[in-house]
């Protein structure tokens, strides 16, 4: 038996998306190109912009796309700043793509979250106080690694009432929490097509009419900001996948049955972040006196496919970033697992899961 516990990381491609990206493959003609064929490729991607659109309740003239999350990001943050007289009011929990940039740059200010990995709002408030229209608040959605979730519509009023701009990175979120983008009002959002069952390689940034942004990739297409010819197959895919996504499924209910399952049979364990305010498919465990390092790869010899955390620091020895920020113990820091559910998982998929994870905590701290 293998069971996939990683969805965060990257998600497979169901049968019927298969059988569409075979029906396409022969869609290669450059879509910039004035002939017949390449004008019918263009409107199939401006038909697959309609449907990222709906998607998330945009119009399909502020839908632009990039290579991925992390160039979405990139040309966010960085093309916001190049662009504007701003400081950075970042998230210390965000994304890798983003936290790295703002180790470049003096403006940049990181906010307080608590130990659940909230942003501290009377920290937001008072920045925005001193800094007001000039502030750019960087912050994803949810925290893929720990799962909390922010109070975007809340956090959004507060920037807008200081007349500040807001940027949310939604790749953490999108395959579990709808985005409506104008009901929360947010200035700039963007995400990965691969955590929505879709390919790699292509990713979707919205932005408002007025917010203004420098190219972090200079050609003549999406409004100049990211050039280069298109992924139509990864474009095409992602307006399949949009098109037909069901977020009914999305609850906590097995998630919550591994947490009271496991209490019955592992002493010793706690939940890292927000239980309550959390994405309904992730779990962040650690067990005392286990390595987390150790643990995954025991789980891995009994089918059972976990990480240990962000993928983007998984197979780095560092300590999270994510972790740091939140004050964990020391002692605790490397204890951890991350799983993230698919929503299809049967009850005995549930209990093998369960059982797995007891017998390989028992033999390790055996081990000790």
């Amino acid at each position: 038996m293998k069971i996939y516990l990683d969805n965060a990381a990257t998600t497979p491609l169901n049968q019927e998306t298969k059988n569409y990206i075979i029906s396409i493959l022969d869609d290669y003609y450059n879509p910039s190109s004035a002939y017949q064929e390449g004008r019918n490729i263009r409107n199939k991607i401006d038909e697959a912009r309609k449907n990222i659109a709906d998607f998330i309740h945009a119009d399909e003239s502020n839908i632009l796309f990039t290579s991925g999350g992390s160039a979405s990001n990139t040309l966010a943050v960085k093309g916001y700043k190049d662009k504007n007289d701003c400081v950075i009011l970042y998230s210390p929990i965000a994304h890798k793509s983003i936290l790295n940039y703002v180790k470049t740059v003096r403006s940049a200010i990181p906010l307080k979250v608590n130990g659940q990995g909230e942003i501290d709002f009377d920290d937001l408030k008072s920045l925005l106080s001193i800094y007001h229209k000039r502030s750019f608040v960087v912050m994803d959605y949810a925290n893929s690694e720990i799962g909390t979730i922010q109070d975007v519509e809340k956090l959004t009023d507060l920037i807008h009432f200081y007349n500040g701009k807001i940027y949310v990175d939604c790749t953490g979120s999108i395959s579990q929490i709808p985005l409506d983008v104008k009901k929360l009002d947010i200035d700039i959002a963007g995400f990965s097509a691969h955590k929505l069952g879709s390919l790699k390689g292509c990713g979707v940034l919205y932005k408002k009419d007025h917010i203004q942004l420098s190219p972090i990739i200079y050609g003549a297409q999406e409004h100049g900001l990211f050039g280069g010819t298109e992924n139509t197959l990864g474009i095409l895919t992602l307006g399949y996948v949009v098109k037909h996504y069901n977020y009914d499924q999305c609850t906590s209910e097995k998630r919550d049955y591994l947490v009271q399952t496991l209490s019955g049979l592992v002493p010793n364990f706690f939940v890292v972040g927000s239980y309550n305010n959390r994405l309904p498919y992730n779990l962040f465990l650690c067990f005392e006196g286990v390595s987390g390092e150790a643990l995954m790869t025991l789980l891995h010899e009994y089918g059972v496919i976990v990480s240990t955390g962000s993928a983007c620091n998984s197979g780095s020895l560092k300590s999270s970033d994510t972790l740091l920020a939140i004050g964990m113990k020391e002692k605790y820091i490397h204890n951890g697992i991350r799983l993230t559910l698919c929503g299809s998982e049967a009850k005995e998929e549930l209990d093998y899961i369960c059982n797995q994870i007891k017998n390989c905590v028992m033999t390790l701290r055996n081990l000790t």
